[in-house]
């Protein structure tokens, strides 16, 4: 293991990082500097969804490096326009932009609403999110997330987004009073707590937003990708947004994000308006196609959707036989744990026992397993996690 304090490493300490130094990973296991296995349940936060290393991204960057890897966006960059017209084809949507990252596509996403509002509206944009929302680092994201202590020395904030309880129906009728150019939301809040959007909800307020014309965008960079048993979660919820945002998981760790629209809404943008250096160039674009690929031409789906059951029915068990677990809450492999307590400390615990896993707020523990997990692997985890239940507990009443 690997241990640093900030006098010294040169790198900025803008993290807490647990001791922990992580060399080579393959498929759900990942191994420290001195040999030591650890079972990852992490996925790199939802974003080495095939698993470390995946054999097709792997082989389809290995030859991508051996031919080109970057000319910038002045070209045409032939991988980028297959995985868009991938993107497209698999989505509701028409169109598509690339950069690096999910803050990017969000905040490419913001531009793209405020564009789109001054050229069909003729005012200022004004945008609902949600409180308890995560939407990124950057001084328009960070005014987008409705969670004060991401804002908190960074003042004053963007103005122009307004921020509504998740899951309200008094939402709801704000929304329809407000008329605002545009409801940005997580269909699943991962940062803020693993918690689903009720179905009945969400159908009220697609309902709303199309009868006001009121852009739908749905920030899907760590719902996406097959991450809760479809490929894009809003086909679960049975509704077309008008903009969708992606990223951790479309490149098996490669970074890139993406921002879709529909036609109408795409046509804000043009040519100088908006851009990137290093979005979609050959080497991101070829990941990004190799995961999709790897999603949709094999057994991911149906196999994750398998094991999140499997995974699911132990966890109630293990709810059962632990009273301070609350709640289990989540869609497909993106599974949150309520508890009483801190759930930096059970992580903490798990890291002893050879297990990765994450905190999703002050008191809830997210599971983050790859999608490819085999049942061995939840059988696994389970031993494992049972033991780190025990050590917590144990922990708790002295």
């Amino acid at each position: 293991m690997f241990k640093s304090t900030m006098n010294q490493s040169p790198v900025m300490n803008t993290y807490n990082r647990l001791p922990l130094s992580i060399q080579n990973g393959k498929g759900t296991y990942v191994w420290s500097d001195d040999g030591e296995e650890f079972l990852d349940f992490t996925s790199g936060i939802a974003t080495c969804n095939l698993g470390h290393c995946p054999p097709h991204v792997q082989e389809a960057l290995q030859e991508q490096l051996t031919r080109l890897w970057h000319t910038s966006n002045l070209y045409h960059i032939p991988k980028q326009e297959e995985l868009a017209g991938l993107l497209v084809e698999k989505s509701c949507f028409d169109q598509v932009f690339f950069c690096n990252s999910g803050a990017e596509a969000n905040e490419a996403a913001i531009k793209l609403i405020r564009s789109f509002a001054k050229k069909n509206v003729g005012k200022q944009a004004n945008i609902v999110t949600f409180k308890q929302s995560f939407h990124g680092r950057t001084l328009a994201t960070v005014a987008a997330t409705g969670q004060e202590k991401i804002k908190t020395g960074f003042e004053p904030m963007l103005e122009g987004f307004i921020h509504l309880p998740f899951n309200e129906d008094q939402s709801l009728q704000a929304i329809k009073e407000i008329s605002p150019t545009a409801v940005m939301l997580e269909l699943l809040q991962g940062e803020g707590g693993v918690i689903p959007a009720d179905p009945q909800w969400i159908k009220e307020l697609s309902y709303i937003c199309k009868e006001n014309g009121i852009l739908l965008v749905v920030d899907e960079v760590q719902t996406g990708m097959g991450r809760t048993g479809s490929l894009f979660l809003y086909e679960q919820y049975g509704i077309e947004p008008d903009i969708m945002t992606l990223a951790k998981g479309l490149g098996s760790g490669f970074p890139i994000g993406a921002m879709l629209a529909k036609a109408r809404v795409g046509a804000a943008f043009q040519p100088g308006m908006h851009g990137s250096t290093f979005g979609g160039n050959p080497l991101a674009s070829c990941a990004g196609t190799a995961t999709l690929k790897a999603i949709n031409e094999t057994d991911v789906l149906r196999n994750s959707i398998e094991q999140s059951q499997y995974l699911m029915s132990y966890l109630e068990a293990l709810k059962g036989h632990h009273p301070f677990i609350k709640e289990i809450r989540g869609r497909g492999m993106l599974i949150g744990i309520l508890i009483e307590g801190d759930a930096i400390e059970l992580v903490k615990i798990a890291l002893n026992e050879k297990l990765l896993l994450l905190s999703a707020g002050q008191n809830v523990v997210r599971l983050l397993p790859p999608l490819t997990v085999s049942k061995e692997e939840v059988d696994v985890f389970i031993h494992k996690f049972n033991k780190v239940l025990q050590h917590y507990e144990e922990d708790q009443h002295g």
